[in-house]
């Protein structure tokens, strides 16, 4: 509706000294309406408002889409699948033999024969990504689907995995001051961005009824410990807790050093188990509910 101006008010607007006055309050923040006034938006007391946004959105989205149920995968951004690590390992053996005493060169030599060994993972990410979007009523069916966070290596792999059987996939991404892209393979509806990570954790566990974890770094290691702590504490309820890769965990960490030193109870050992590849660790998944007289699909 048109507002109606008085005859003064007319008079005013139409001189110059209007328009001047006018223009002035036109241009300043505070008359911008509060949900378009970025500069308001990022001060530190509307933080709990962008905590609030940061956690609706996604989960609109993801209600919206019927989504009921996530297996979580977590892994190492570094892992990438079995020719590209095999092509990366070669360009690096060409350079060592060109400069056979050169440490760094050495150094990534070795990193680089890691990464062939551990592009196993790759695949075993991929195929259980299969095999749980062909889960329930098949590839349309969204009431159990695949998240991961969204990035590259194992993550690409799991939402590559549910992508080539049909089957939608969440991907949830960080904004982080360099640039970071999802991959490919998420649904695009379904890839989500947040500033905050503890908004995205709360999201991972969300709806989650079981974490399969891979090799990985300090970010797999952040995921996995929070979340054994939160089962720890029944701040969560039990899920399944799989480790893939006995050797390479067992390596990186001596759970039962813990228990030794009384820094945890034994029961505490029974919250995650080791498996091989991607059937063991599905297998498992069922079975951990059937033993509990619950249906996973």
């Amino acid at each position: 509706m048109n507002k109606v101006y008085t005859p003064q008010e007319r008079e005013l607007l139409e001189s110059v000294e209007g328009k001047e006055l006018l223009g002035e309050i036109l241009k300043s923040n505070s008359y911008k309406l509060a949900i378009e006034d970025l500069d308001f938006l990022r001060l530190d007391e509307t933080r709990g408002i962008r905590l609030q946004l940061d956690y609706l959105k996604p989960e609109l989205m993801m209600k919206e889409y019927g989504i009921k149920h996530t297996i979580v995968v977590f892994g190492s951004a570094r892992i990438k699948e079995p020719k590209v690590a095999l092509k990366e390992l070669e360009e690096i053996e060409k350079e060592v033999e060109k400069n056979p005493n050169s440490k760094k060169l050495l150094r990534k030599l070795r990193t680089a024969e890691k990464m062939v060994e551990k592009s196993i993972y790759y695949e075993e990410a991929r195929k259980f990504a299969q095999i749980v979007g062909m889960s329930g009523e098949g590839p349309q069916d969204n009431t159990l689907i695949i998240m991961t966070g969204g990035g590259p290596g194992i993550m690409e792999a799991a939402n590559r995995g549910a992508y080539e059987v049909g089957a939608k996939s969440i991907g949830l991404n960080i904004k982080l001051p360099h640039e970071q892209f999802p991959n490919p393979y998420i649904t695009p509806e379904l890839c989500f961005q947040f500033h905050y990570f503890a908004i995205r954790k709360l999201h991972f566990l969300r709806r989650a009824v079981a974490l399969v974890i891979f090799p990985g770094g300090y970010g797999t290691l952040d995921e996995l410990f929070e979340t054994l702590t939160l089962i720890q504490t029944q701040k969560n309820e039990p899920i399944p807790l799989v480790l893939v890769g006995k050797e390479y965990w067992s390596k990186l960490i001596n759970f039962k050093v813990l228990v030794e030193e009384g820094t945890i109870d034994p029961e505490d050992l029974h919250i995650f188990t080791f498996k091989e590849n991607a059937q063991e660790a599905w297998e498992y998944i069922l079975e951990w509910y059937e033993r509990r007289g619950k249906k996973l699909v």
